[in-house]
Order: C-alpha cells, then sequence, then structure tokens
C-alpha cells in the first residue's frame, strides 16, 4: 500500500501514538485533555498524505525539504503554525516541540512497514514523507519562536514600563534628601542613590525603546527646530557630572542647526559618549566634533583606546551586544547592550546614517543627521 493511503487509512492509530507522546511532556501536558493532545495533528498528516500524492519537481522537493515550500496564499497560518502557537501557549518547550514531529515520522515509518512490508519501489514516498514532515517542523518552531518572542517582549516591556514609577519615587526622594541634610555621610550615600537610580532608568528605557522597535511599533520621535551645539553642551554637562573627573571637548564647526528630535539626539551622545568612557583610556579626553554642511550636521565622537576588532565591529550596532571582555576591564557599570542599537534606530528614524571606525590610536563612532526630518 502506497504510504499516503497508509495515512489516510490507519490514521487513529497515528493520532493515538501523537497523543501518547505529547501526553508525555510534563509538566506542560500535564492537564491537557485528549483533544487538545491531538491538536492539529490530523491536518498536518492530511496535508503529509496530500504532498505525497501530487506531483512535484525535483527543484520544488528540494526546496521543501529546507522549509522553503511555498505558502498558500488563502490560509492565513498552516496546521503546523496554528500548532506551534497553541503548544507555546500550553507551555511546552521548543524541544518538546520538535519531538512531537521526530516522534511522528517513527510511528508513521513503523507502522507503515511493519504493515505492509514496502518494497524499494516505495522509497521514493518515504522521501517525500519526510519532506513534508521537514517542512511542517520548520513552520512550526518558526512560529513558536515568534510566539514565545512575542511573548517575552511584551513580559520585559511591562516590567519596564511598571518599575519607572517606583524607580522616580526613589530618586526624588534621595534628591530631597541630599538637598535638605547637612550630613556629609547622608548627603554622599543619597547622592549615589540618585545617580544609581538614573542609571537604571536609562537601562529601562532602552528596555522600553528595544520593545517598541520589536513589536514594530518604532520610536517616539518628536523634532523641532534648535541649534544643536547648544543641546550638545548641556548634555555634555550632565555627562561631565554624571562621570566625575570625566575629560570632554567639544568643537563646532559651521552652521549646526536643524529640525530634529531633541531628547533623542541627547540619548544618542549619551550612549556614544559613555560607550567611549568605558572602553576608552580613561587618561585620554573624549572629544565630540559637530560639523555643519549644506544639507547635514556631523556628530562624531572619538576616544583614545584599545581597537575595536574588525569581527566585533560589524555587529557592534547589533542588539544585545556587548564590549568584548578583554575591553571590559574598567570596572564601570554595566549595560543591557541596547545602547549602540538603540542610537542607530534613533538615527535611522531621523533618516541619517551611524558608523563606526576604529584602529590602533582612535576609535571614531560618526553620525550623520539631515537638517530636516519627516519624523515615524
Amino acid at each position: 500500500m502506497r504510504l499516503a493511503d497508509f495515512i489516510l487509512r490507519n490514521m487513529e492509530g497515528i493520532l493515538a501514538d501523537w497523543e501518547a507522546f505529547a501526553a508525555a511532556q510534563l509538566p506542560a501536558a500535564a492537564d491537557m485533555r485528549s483533544l487538545a493532545l491531538r491538536d492539529h495533528a490530523q491536518q498536518m498528516l492530511e496535508a503529509a498524505a496530500q504532498d505525497i500524492k501530487s506531483p512535484q519537481t525535483r527543484d520544488e522537493q528540494v526546496q521543501k525539504s529546507i522549509g522553503r515550500a511555498p505558502q498558500t496564499v488563502d490560509i492565513a497560518l498552516t496546521a503546523a503554525q496554528t500548532h506551534a502557537y497553541l503548544r507555546a501557549q500550553s507551555g511546552f518547550e521548543i524541544v518538546q516541540l520538535a519531538g512531537e514531529f521526530r516522534a511522528l515520522r517513527t510511528s508513521v515509518l513503523r507502522r507503515w512497514a511493519d504493515t505492509c512490508e514496502p518494497a524499494a519501489t516505495d522509497l521514493q514516498d518515504m522521501i517525500r514523507f519526510n519532506e513534508a514532515i521537514d517542512q511542517a517542523i520548520v513552520e512550526s518552531v518558526s512560529a513558536f519562536t515568534v510566539h514565545t518572542d512575542q511573548a517575552r517582549n511584551f513580559f520585559l516591556g511591562m516590567l519596564g514600563h511598571d518599575m519607572r514609577s517606583p524607580l522616580s519615587t526613589v530618586r526624588l526622594s534621595a534628591g530631597y534628601i541630599a538637598k535638605r541634610t547637612a550630613e556629609d555621610d547622608i548627603s554622599t550615600a543619597a547622592s549615589r542613590i540618585v545617580r544609581s537610580s538614573k542609571r537604571m532608568e536609562a537601562l529601562l528605557n532602552d528596555l522600553l525603546d528595544f520593545n517598541r522597535i520589536r513589536f514594530g511599533l518604532g520610536l517616539d520621535i518628536n523634532p523641532s527646530e534648535f541649534d544643536l551645539a547648544d543641546e550638545v553642551a548641556d548634555e555634555m554637562q550632565q555627562l561631565r557630572a554624571a562621570h566625575p573627573g570625566l575629560s570632554i571637548a567639544l568643537a563646532v564647526d559651521g552652521d549646526v542647526r536643524g529640525v530634529w528630535d531633541a531628547h533623542r539626539i541627547d540619548q544618542v551622545l549619551g550612549n556614544l559618549v559613555s560607550n567611549a568612557v568605558r572602553y576608552g583610556d580613561p587618561d585620554a579626553p573624549v572629544r565630540v566634533v559637530l560639523t555643519g554642511r549644506p544639507a547635514e550636521v556631523i556628530l562624531a565622537v572619538k576616544n583614545h583606546g584599545p581597537m575595536i576588532e574588525k569581527s566585533y565591529l560589524a555587529q557592534i550596532f547589533d542588539p544585545l551586544k556587548r564590549g568584548p571582555e578583554h575591553q571590559a576591564g574598567s570596572g564601570r557599570e554595566g549595560n543591557l547592550g541596547l545602547g549602540l542599537y538603540i542610537s542607530r534606530e534613533i538615527v535611522v528614524a531621523h533618516g541619517g546614517t551611524i558608523d563606526a571606525q576604529s584602529d590602533e590610536t582612535e576609535t571614531v563612532f560618526t553620525v550623520r543627521l539631515p537638517r530636516t526630518t519627516a519624523g515615524p
């Protein structure tokens, strides 16, 4: 008997094997009933049987075996994708999800071999079935990953949002104590709380921005006209207060007025300068250079220090990336590895570009901003 016909005629036994395997995936399956355990298994088997029967070219078979089968236009989600979402909601792990398909493949082929003793000529059916299962695995695992990523990002976003209010209360209360007390020890401790809470607030803001980007919401950009030199000078004063003893110099060449979101540009500058302080030579100054050109303004942050390796430089703006350990010996506070990623997103939202160059003598981050931006 051909494999496709065997699957359709022996559906109940195959589904019983599937259900037994799924029921053993604890703790997620502990309270699941038969219908939930079987989920979309029958639809996936029917799809596999139909796939085996349908004529396909050699190239179509190869594409399917690597998970690149064409999607049906009038179907929002395949059975495998829907199955993945439901398993994720039920608390399955991705290894358990993949294990279901592995067990399904074994169950079908074992039952077919035991019942029908397929001849060598039926080898093509086996190949086609394996290709169909491989396609289902790719669809299911991809959908599972999307769901879990969204759930995680939603949780982190809620956590970051809910933590901002109590953290703000801590910072304001510590600031009040620092101003009202005359005792040096108490004032110093309160000032440390203020600085630490500001740092935590910046990390939470990075986390919230990261989640907005991941959810496809983009960043809030509120452009207005201002002089970038004045804004950078003000921001540098705050950076000097945050990094006592920091030597930071500003050079301005030409007209640097434009239409941007001042708060977001401050965020970019703060991230770039903090990065320069963290990984640069503590005895060398950080230099900020503003250059006005007819259509754009260039902001460059330069520091001396160890050269950034080319392999890391190529991915330096990727999210959740941090400097190599051999460069991170400054003892300064850590970070989430989101600062440069969010800086790039801010610059891109303004229609600009950002890049990094590094050699044995200097590392330079260069931001190019058009003088006007349309906003989000």
